[in-house]
């Protein structure tokens, strides 16, 4: 895997590339206006990010002395930026530049960017629409494919967060768009992009010449590692595979023996640790009021250090809650299949025996209710469904130190059983 640096720009591409306020000067030019503009004080969230940009060559100010770092950039702008990642690799077979909207400034600029896997011209449709503000969404689409071609690996990343679930509003509230979903997810796995105050990823909004900044150097720092150095990508990776991230944030869940395993009319051989195996497959339940299948399930320690905590923990978890050593969170989408008129929520907690899978009740927690994650009051009134077919989230326990220890065990209708147990 080749580095990626950011560097200056040859004069050429000084003398070509600045438009709109956005280009590259030489490093005297750059040392010149750090520090020096009027709208980007010391206190300002990307002023460092910003200064560096310029001492690299890829942004500089404007002849009144302003940076302008909530002002838009442009897509045919972006991508003259990214093509001066010099050390960027070329994909194997690049496309060919045939958009026929880019202005004359940037047909090189894009035509490189393209080279270095940044942008794929079928996904387009003969124009790139070069003039318009580039939005999130498709920023994290260019960059995230930029890094699938510093490293295979990160190319099989975005295939697999194909089916996960991204620790976004967007996903929870439906609006997160497929085209976007897979590099929005990676791009929040490695830390490149995140959600704002408002839980929202935003990938509809313009990103601006300060977000230009910090991202090209978290790029350069994200192209330099690998994809399984990232814990959040590996979560995300494994929910999108599995269903679950408990191998990611445990290992001491172990398939269960076979001595402890109710097996019924089963043997051990139909015994599983593995999630995906019974991921959206029917579950048998104590009673009959529903058809229940487990969608997704999370498991978030609550015990670890911030840089430890798992990529769902904000969205489920108020900061400063703690619980005990050898308890961990454990959160479960539902999908259910009511067949009572009238099944209530008491009666939704009896399908399963189990603290750990147990669709009574979804959490409280204000992390929650801010992510609009669908949660079981949203399909009753007065305690009663009035929905047959409810998706929502539910909030349980996963122990590791019980006594005695009690294995964690669902029985699909279909055969697998999976079956966890305490491992020390």
């Amino acid at each position: 895997m080749k580095k990626i640096i950011v560097s200056g720009i040859t004069t050429l591409a000084l003398l070509t590339g600045i438009v709109g306020g956005i280009g590259a000067g030489n490093s005297v030019q750059a040392a010149q206006t750090t520090l020096k503009f009027k709208d980007v004080p010391s206190t300002h969230w990307a002023a460092t990010a910003i200064n560096s940009a310029v001492e690299q060559g890829y942004l500089k100010g404007y002849t009144d002395g302003t940076f302008k770092p909530s002002s838009p950039v442009t897509k045919a702008e972006m991508a003259s930026i990214l093509s001066r990642l010099s050390d960027q690799p070329n994909t194997p077979n690049p496309a060919t530049n045939n958009f026929t909207d880019i202005p004359e400034w940037a047909k090189s600029g894009v035509s490189t960017a393209i080279q270095k896997g940044f942008i794929n011209p079928a996904n387009y449709k003969g124009t790139l629409d070069a003039k318009a503000s580039l939005k999130r969404g498709e920023m994290a689409v260019w960059l995230t494919h930029g890094l699938a071609t510093v490293d295979s690996d990160y190319k099989q990343a975005l295939d697999d967060v194909k089916n996960t679930v991204v620790p976004a509003k967007e996903y929870f509230t439906g609006n997160l768009a497929a085209a976007d979903k897979n590099a929005v997810a990676v791009a929040m796995g490695t830390g490149l992009m995140s959600v704002g105050s408002d839980k929202q990823f935003g990938t509809d909004r313009t990103t601006t010449r300060a977000e230009v900044a910090v991202l090209i150097a978290r790029y350069a720092t994200v192209a330099k590692a690998k994809p399984v150095d990232f814990k959040g990508l590996n979560e995300l990776r494994q929910v999108g595979l599995t269903g679950t991230n408990l191998n990611v944030i445990t290992s001491v869940f172990k398939k269960t023996a076979e001595f402890k395993v109710p097996l019924g009319n089963r043997t051990y051989e139909d015994v599983t640790d593995d999630f995906s195996k019974i991921r959206n497959k029917e579950i048998i339940t104590d009673t009959n009021h529903a058809d229940l299948k487990v969608l997704n399930w999370i498991i978030v320690d609550s015990s670890v250090s911030n840089n430890e905590r798992s990529i769902y923990y904000p969205v489920f978890v108020d900061e400063g809650v703690r619980l005990q050593s050898g308890r961990y969170f454990s959160f479960v989408e539902f999908g259910l299949n009511i067949k009572s008129s009238s099944m209530s929520q008491l009666q939704a907690g009896g399908l399963l025996n189990s603290a750990t899978f147990n669709p009574l009740l979804s959490p409280q927690s204000k992390a929650f209710l801010s992510y609009d994650v669908p949660k079981i009051s949203d399909f009753i009134e007065k305690r009663v469904f009035i929905i047959e077919t409810p998706v929502y989230w539910a909030d349980g326990l996963l122990h590791s130190k019980q006594s005695p220890p009690r294995a964690v065990t669902l029985q699909t209708k279909e055969g697998p059983i999976f079956s966890v147990s305490y491992t020390p």
